[in-house]
């Protein structure tokens, strides 16, 4: 196979007062980003429509495509690695559209893992503890959630569902960002829900056993619900909206101080349909189509300058994000107050 470097260099770079945009050469809708911080420089996978995979070695001033054998058309939504080697991508659609592959040189071969004949099967997320020990999420099947998991990196297999709760009728998961599934700390695990219902559901046992929390977050329309959700420490956030309505900023936003057991709307909410949230030194970013915030603790949000963005990740201070038509962007922090609260 032939390697094609895109170098970012030849392309006009758009500069936000709280994002770098790297352009990628590439015009497919991005929506699986991952990074992975070394001394001698940072590690960049990025995925999306159209079959997309990109990886960039030196902090996104070039990109090298990945292409995998008969998934041209597919939509990767979520890839996650630790080492930039070592690579797991999941593409999203009903059925045998939704799909997990792996590569351990690189991207240079890919095995194909997993896949369902099921129409109801269709992965929304994928979250990795580790190089072997990850879980991805599909919509229910048969009346409830399912949860794949593997301890070994190769092997896939379905999670128990005896203890699931059932899910409500026309309510399912997102794949808008990758990050409507949650794992934290040794044992915990989340995945949040939309359609009929924004619920939260949490394990404490890595999926044998779970609870269903309902939230405020918007709901009761298939395109409304909530889209992802981050922990830090016993608060978690969750963000979502109406994202055949991205300027609806009603119930856009909810906290829970007690590990998720019960939920409140935020005071001061994004203005707008927020599809990814994630925790960084000052507290938390949302994003998504119409723009961005940051919040202290995840009650008051304020507003932030923004390209359209699908997907946002942290990884040792440093964050990054894509969007459509190839963009990544990195985060520039503005903040003017720490983690800890002080200052404004």
């Amino acid at each position: 196979m032939r390697i094609v470097l895109i170098s970012a260099l030849l392309l006009t770079a758009v500069t936000y007062s709280w994002w770098t945009v790297v352009p990628t050469g590439v015009d497919a809708n991005l929506r699986g980003i991952a990074v992975v911080v070394h001394r001698s420089g940072t590690i960049l996978w990025a995925t999306g429509s159209q079959g997309t995979i990109l990886r960039s070695t030196d902090t996104g001033q070039t990109w090298i495509p990945a292409h995998i054998d008969g998934a041209e058309k597919l939509d990767f939504r979520g890839v996650q690695t630790f080492d930039g080697k070592t690579v797991y991508v999941m593409s999203s659609g009903e059925g045998e559209q939704s799909r997990i592959y792996r590569s351990t040189d690189s991207g240079i071969t890919w095995e194909m893992q997993y896949t369902d004949r099921r129409k109801s099967f269709f992965l929304d997320a994928l979250a990795c503890s580790d190089e072997t020990h990850c879980f991805a999420l599909s919509d229910p099947v048969d009346g409830k959630f399912l949860v794949l998991a593997t301890s070994d990196g190769t092997h896939w297999k379905e999670l128990p569902r005896d203890h699931m709760p059932a899910a409500l009728p026309n309510e399912g998961a997102f794949a808008a960002s990758n990050s409507s599934l949650l794992l934290y700390g040794k044992a915990d695990m989340y995945f949040v829900t939309g359609g009929a219902a924004a619920r939260v559901f949490h394990s404490r046992d890595l999926g044998q056993t779970w609870t269903a929390s309902v939230t405020p977050v918007l709901s009761g329309e298939p395109s409304q619900g909530i889209f992802s959700i981050v922990r830090a420490g016993d608060a978690l956030v969750v963000v979502g909206g109406d994202y055949r309505d991205p300027k609806r900023n009603e119930k856009t936003a909810a906290y829970s101080l007690d590990e998720g057991q019960t939920w409140h709307l935020a005071k001061d909410l994004p203005g707008g349909y927020r599809s990814s949230v994630d925790t960084f030194d000052a507290g938390f970013v949302a994003v998504g189509p119409t723009g961005a915030e940051t919040s202290r603790d995840g009650i008051q949000w304020t507003h932030i300058d923004s390209p359209n963005l699908n997907a946002v990740t942290f990884i040792s201070g440093k964050g990054w994000a894509v969007g459509p038509k190839g963009l990544v962007a990195q985060f520039v922090d503005q903040t003017e107050y720490s983690a800890s609260g002080e200052g404004q």
